[in-house]
């Protein structure tokens, strides 16, 4: 009866071995203020001058071509420097202690693809995780793997990739790939 307890613990071994957990690999920012991009809308509030407050699209270029002053460069910048370098530009012979505000109108989309229902552009949602991305792609396929994702994201002036979880978060303009399941 003594090789019981020894016969338990080597059965047990190949068995714990298949319960460890693969921890997930974040090689993108998860933090810091949003940087504005090229597609995102911004609502521009000029104070004291109703006719220079409504929305601009982020050019290719990464600016906002604004009455007067012509394109101003926002891109990789938050809404409060934005907003800082439009009062500058309008300062600068076109108004007297100019007050402005900027917010986001509207984000850039993220895309998905792979073993998802319907693989494409969709609108960003601020607080989105890559299990809602999903939901919103259709859900997974049936072959899909559902337990991570491979996120792609522009840091800078390079694209960066990581293999996250499905409660990671994304952000405007990331790339989400469901993979396929192996048995």
């Amino acid at each position: 009866m003594r090789w019981l307890p020894i016969l338990t613990v080597v059965l047990m071994l190949p068995v714990a071995g298949c319960a460890t957990t693969r921890p997930a690999t974040y090689l993108v920012e998860t933090k810091g203020p949003y940087e504005l991009d090229t597609g995102d809308t911004v609502r521009v509030t000029v104070y004291g001058d109703a006719e220079l407050t409504t929305t601009y699209r982020v050019d290719d270029a990464g600016a906002i071509a604004f009455p007067l002053v012509g394109p101003v460069l926002v891109r990789g910048t938050t809404t409060n420097v934005a907003a800082q370098r439009v009062a500058s530009a309008l300062a600068n012979g076109y108004m007297r202690n100019p007050d402005v505000a900027i917010e986001v109108a509207e984000y850039r989309p993220f895309f998905i693809q792979g073993e998802i229902g319907n693989a494409g552009q969709f609108p960003y949602v601020h607080g989105m995780t890559v299990r809602s991305a999903i939901s919103t792609a259709g859900g997974f396929s049936d072959t899909a793997d559902r337990n991570q994702a491979v996120v792609y994201r522009r840091q800078h002036d390079q694209m960066v990739k990581g293999n996250v979880d499905l409660d990671f978060p994304i952000f405007p303009g990331d790339t989400i790939v469901i993979l396929e399941r192996w048995f």
